[in-house]
C-alpha cells in the first residue's frame, strides 16, 4: 500500500509532509508533490502533517480522486526527489479551500 497526494495540494504545495518523511519517497513539480508508491513504507506520518489534508491512504482514496493514484506513480519517475521542507508558494493561502483544481496541475 501506498499514500496519494490528491488535488488538495496543487498550487498549495505545503511541504510540512515531506519534512516527516523517512523515506524520502516525495517529488516535487512546478506547483504540486506525489509520493512513489514504489518508495513509500506505509508509515502515515505524512499524512496528519498535511495542512489542507491532501494526502490520503490508498485503501481511503476517495473515489473523486483515483486518478492520482496512477498519476502520483507517473509524476515521481519524472519530477525530482524532495528531502527538504520548503516555503509554500507566496499565493498558497488563496488555494487552500479550490476544489476542482486538477486543470491547473502543471505536469
Amino acid at each position: 500500500m501506498t499514500f496519494v497526494v490528491t488535488e488538495s495540494c496543487i498550487k498549495c504545495k505545503y511541504t510540512d509532509c515531506v519534512e516527516v518523511c523517512p523515506v524520502d519517497c516525495f517529488y516535487e513539480g512546478p506547483n504540486f508533490l506525489v509520493i512513489n508508491p514504489d518508495e513509500c513504507i506505509d508509515c502515515a506520518l505524512c499524512e496528519p502533517e498535511c495542512p489542507v489534508k491532501a494526502i490520503y491512504a490508498e485503501e481511503d482514496l476517495p473515489e473523486k480522486y483515483s486518478e492520482y493514484l496512477s498519476l502520483n506513480e507517473k509524476l515521481s519517475k519524472e519530477w525530482p526527489v524532495l528531502t527538504t521542507k520548503k516555503d509554500a508558494p507566496p499565493d498558497a493561502k488563496e488555494w487552500e479551500t479550490v476544489e476542482d483544481k486538477r486543470h491547473l496541475l502543471e505536469e
